[in-house]
């Protein structure tokens, strides 16, 4: 039996992705409800990055971390949409074995450096609104690049660490995955080995990161509500209350799919409602973060109309000039 387990994991070369339906008339409307959402991803994703290096007002360290965390946002969706809107219109679903591990890697990284930016942009708001005159000081540009590569360094470890835990499992006959991408879940169902470590590693790692990340959330948000409540003005108070509020959307839409998906009873758990979950947090929410910062954020929609209205303006003298 153990022979045959080993033939078997080495026979394995690729696998079948399943998908979200077998019914071929449903693949088409998918794909187009993909394919919307993940155009409005890149264009509003590469939208706010070329704003945020093309407008002088948002040079600070709020908005360098807001591109880095559009930056996430853009690979973070194309390592999963790019595949599923070719697999919604592929007869074969397959993927080879090392792309497979591939994008496992690239998805666990971005999402766990998405899960520490959130937690940066926590602080970074922190040091704002509480300590003002030393905010300069303080969130320095050298500080703002080591916290992001820090952010870069916890998710390369942490998806290395998973990486190699899922793949180097024993796999029974089946290689078909039964989700839209390789999820570790789902591959840790293929085993015909018990999985318990694995498992186990999944929910500390995964704990770790979002513990620390939520903690840091919480704390900072502790201070700045207390110091909000402080303030004399009315004009201050909003004022604070505004730079804080975009933030907290993004992390509440965030943090609160991951923990739906990873920390559920597993009683309540099924693989059809898990891809939906999936669905949201790994090609939805890359589209909604550009959109809240810029339909809630004062200082992007003033560079945005500052921008198109300079545009504005060059057509105008170009058309005057002929």
């Amino acid at each position: 039996m153990r022979d045959l387990a080993k033939v078997n994991n080495s026979a394995i070369t690729e696998f079948i992705l399943r998908g979200f339906t077998d019914t071929p008339q449903m693949q088409l409307p998918l794909f187009v409800m993909f394919l919307f959402i993940y155009t409005i991803t890149v264009v509003a994703n590469l939208g706010m990055i070329t704003l945020i290096c093309a407008e002088p007002q948002l040079h600070n360290p709020m908005y360098f971390f807001l591109g880095n965390l559009s930056f996430v946002d853009l690979f973070y969706s194309s390592v999963i949409a790019s595949k599923t809107l070719t697999n919604l219109l592929a007869d074969n679903k397959k993927i080879s074995f090392g792309a497979c591990a591939l994008q496992l890697y690239l998805f666990a990284c971005f999402a766990d450096v998405e899960c520490v930016i959130l937690a940066v942009m926590a602080y970074d708001r922190y040091v704002a609104i509480c300590n003002p005159l030393l905010y300069t000081v303080v969130i320095s540009k050298k500080v703002c690049k080591h916290l992001i590569a820090v952010a870069y360094i916890i998710g390369t470890v942490d998806a290395i660490i998973h990486t190699c835990n899922t793949f180097l499992i024993t796999f029974c006959n089946s290689n078909i995955i039964n989700h839209f991408f390789c999820d570790i879940p789902p591959i840790l169902e293929l085993s015909c080995s018990d999985t318990f470590i694995n498992e186990i590693v999944l929910f500390i790692f995964v704990g770790y990161i979002e513990a620390g990340s939520i903690g840091m959330i919480l704390v900072s948000y502790f201070y700045i509500v207390i110091t909000i409540l402080r303030m004399r003005s009315a004009e201050s108070r909003r004022k604070a209350f505004s730079t804080c509020a975009s933030h907290l959307t993004a992390v509440g839409i965030f943090h609160g799919t991951i923990l739906f998906m990873y920390f559920r009873p597993s009683s309540s758990y099924t693989m059809d409602q898990d891809k939906w979950s999936s669905v949201f947090y790994t090609i939805v929410i890359p589209m909604l973060n550009p959109l809240i910062y810029s339909l809630r954020n004062k200082d992007v929609k003033q560079a945005l109309t500052k921008a198109l209205g300079n545009k504005g303006l060059l057509k105008g003298s170009d058309m005057d000039s002929q």
